[in-house]
């Protein structure tokens, strides 16, 4: 009783530690000694004290695992701040710095962020480290999306390092001269965007974050083979040994490193494309295996990425639990096909560099601020020759009428949003009878409200919010109704509205044409039927083929075990340029990671398929039939046309059943 005491008025009593006296329940209050009645021990009583003893340790045993979990988690935030010495310098805070200085910017509540990723390693023999993976991701909160943009390690750049101009050599150069600060203020000097965010792996940890995570699933295009068993003795042309079959497959740590660093028979644009791809299968696997709300399930994935990933802010030191638990909830719950790939345009690919005219690197970077989230819907309405997505759709900016006020207190807030609006085609009214264009309340986030009386306002209210970026939908209250003067929306442009709009997306909706194919069914047939009878569903043939493409001659077909029992047989095809390769995976697993990603589903000829997109582009076409499904894949460059990849799937037939004997 005396240590309870003491305790209770000690610095440990509060919960924060500030040394408050915090006295436990009637500490101060009279004490008086009873005794309880004698109590009857029949059958009953005895079976409620064993429950009751039972609930009382399950709810104890509950309460170590949370805590167990909380503490694990708090000690692993910790140890995600930035790894190295480097790694510190470069997360100075930008003040006023030039573009090309490696520094980082705060985060803005509500708003997008930006990570530069560098993944590099150190070969055998080598005094220098390399950066083999340089890739911007920009997350944000409305709509929900993620950009991935990498950079080509051999892409010809200015090297920028610790504000000295190293002249042009590949952008991988820059971590050699003087490590992550030096890719970052490239990359900034590159692209001119703020970096909130610097995250380095090195690939030793890369494969134990695969590794603790069990595996990842990835579709591995083709035959990936390499040897150096018959290299020249003394050869310094000894590439890191890769032997991967095609198909649908778990990746442990060391094959994923061998795959998303490929590059022997292709070149920096599949390689971008392989490492994307991985992150994409990371994402779908996570998701399909963690709950959000559950932080105990976190714990492989937190773990993994902890200890081998360097994260740091600006400022220094690491991001807060809060950010990280915000992060990871919107990761692990972001929206199927949210995730979206960005291209460099018109890349030159020669003997030693990669180029690109400032003309691409600007739209790349265009693309990366401004997902276009409705770009599945509007590629799948043209090729599919029906309505995708909701009905209904927002009204073009010429027949929307808005109205702005300022909710932030900063003079002019509302004309710049008013003028940009004005801009884009929107109908600018103001409020009636000279009233000032002030709303009643002032407001953190901006807010878009509807006039429910007015048809499709809600729909509008969306598309403006989406041009301010972080910004609330409601219903218009009473109190701005008098200001609205009519409109079907009104915004209140609050603390997170900085003087400008976000960039207007690029519509890259596919036009109308012709699928790029030819009936060839006899390529595959053969093949197929000699498979039949080792798979337990039915085999279906392709009619049709992309115009250029041919079996691969490597290995054109395969028959293997996929999750245990579960059968598989992938088709490969190599197109007409002998380097990108598309396949058609045939299995009876009906729920791995990656068929829960879709966009959307639709019946084709009495028919189920699902679509999963890239943006514009249709990366893989799924037949729900005969109890299996039939997956074409695009390439990773996803060079096949959507309607390429519609009629192939369409062109699908079933093999005929063996005959009984």
């Amino acid at each position: 009783m005396r240590t309870t005491l003491k305790r209770g008025i000690g610095r440990s009593a509060s919960a924060n530690g500030n040394g408050r006296a915090i006295l436990p329940p009637g500490a101060l209050t009279p004490v008086t000694r009873y005794r309880q009645p004698e109590r009857r021990h029949g059958m009953l009583q005895l079976a409620l004290r064993i429950v009751g003893g039972l609930l009382a340790t399950v709810v104890l045993i509950a309460g170590a695992v949370a805590g167990g979990a909380y503490l694990f988690f708090h000690k692993s935030v910790g140890d995600l701040g930035p790894k190295t010495a480097a790694d510190r310098k470069a997360a100075v805070l930008c003040k006023g710095s030039a573009a090309g200085d490696a520094c980082l910017n705060p985060v803005t509540p509500h708003h997008p962020a930006i990570g530069l990723v560098i993944g590099y390693d150190k070969r055998f023999g080598e005094d220098t480290s390399r950066s083999d993976t340089v890739m911007l991701i920009r997350s944000q909160p409305n709509p929900e999306a993620v950009s991935l943009l990498s950079f080509p390690r051999d892409l010809l750049v200015d090297i920028k390092c610790k504000g000295q101009d190293y002249g042009q050599d590949k952008i991988n150069a820059s971590y050699s001269i003087c490590k992550s600060p030096g890719t970052l203020g490239t990359v900034r000097n590159l692209t001119g965007l703020p970096v909130n965010y610097l995250i380095t792996v090195d690939f030793h940890g890369f494969q134990q974050i695969v590794d603790k995570l069990g595996g990842v699933w990835m579709d591995v295009d083709r035959r990936y083979y390499h040897s150096n068993a018959n290299a020249p003795i003394g050869s310094t042309e000894r590439y890191d040994e890769i032997s991967l079959k095609p198909g649908y497959q778990k990746l442990n740590g060391s094959q994923a490193l061998d795959y998303v660093r490929y590059r022997h028979s292709d070149n920096d644009l599949y390689r971008n494309a392989r490492q994307q791809a991985f992150l994409k299968a990371v994402k779908q696997q996570v998701s399909a295996s963690v709950s959000p709300a559950d932080i105990g399930s976190w714990a492989p994935l937190v773990s993994a990425v902890t200890h081998n990933v360097g994260v740091a802010v600006a400022g220094g030191g690491a991001p807060s639990e809060r950010t990280v638990i915000n992060y990871a909830v919107f990761f692990i719950g972001l929206k199927p096909g949210h995730i979206f790939q960005v291209k460099i345009p018109n890349l030159e690919v020669g003997p030693s560099y990669v180029t690109a005219s400032s003309e691409s690197i600007g739209s790349a970077v265009h693309e990366l601020q401004t997902p276009d989230v409705a770009a599945p819907e509007k590629a799948g309405s043209v090729v599919l020759g029906r309505r995708i997505g909701k009905k209904t759709r927002a009204p073009l900016p010429s027949q929307t009428s808005v109205t702005v006020l300022n909710g932030n207190g900063v003079a002019g807030s509302a004309t710049l949003a008013a003028d940009g609006l004005h801009s884009r085609g929107y109908r600018i009214l103001y409020p009636p009878n000279g009233y000032p264009a002030d709303a009643p309340q002032k407001k953190f986030r901006t807010q878009v409200y509807y006039d429910p009386s007015k048809r499709r306002s809600k729909a509008a209210a969306n598309a403006i919010a989406n041009i301010f970026g972080a910004a609330d939908v409601l219903k218009l209250p009473r109190i701005v109704k008098p200001l609205s003067n009519g409109s079907m929306a009104v915004v209140v442009v609050g603390t997170t509205f900085h003087g400008s709009l976000a960039p207007a997306p690029v519509d890259h909706t596919p036009p109308k044409q012709p699928p790029a194919v030819r009936r060839n069914p006899s390529a595959t047939r053969g093949m197929l039927l000699k498979r039949r009878n080792k798979v337990p569903f039915r085999l279906e043939v392709p009619t049709l083929l992309e115009q250029s493409s041919i079996p691969d001659p490597e290995l054109p077909i395969r028959t293997y075990r996929v999750n245990g029992d579960d059968r598989a047989v992938r088709m490969t095809f190599r197109t007409g340029d002998g380097i990108e390769y598309w396949g058609i995976q045939e299995t009876n697993w009906d729920d791995a990671p990656v068929l829960g990603d879709k966009n959307f589903s639709n019946k084709l000829k009495r028919r189920d398929y699902s679509f999963y997109w890239n943006g514009p582009d249709l990366h893989m076409v799924v037949l729900h039939d005969n109890g299996a499904t039939y997956w074409v894949i695009n390439t990773l460059l996803d060079t096949l046309s959507p309607q390429t990849m519609v009629a192939i799937a369409k062109g699908l037939k079933p093999l005929p059943e063996p005959k009984k004997r």
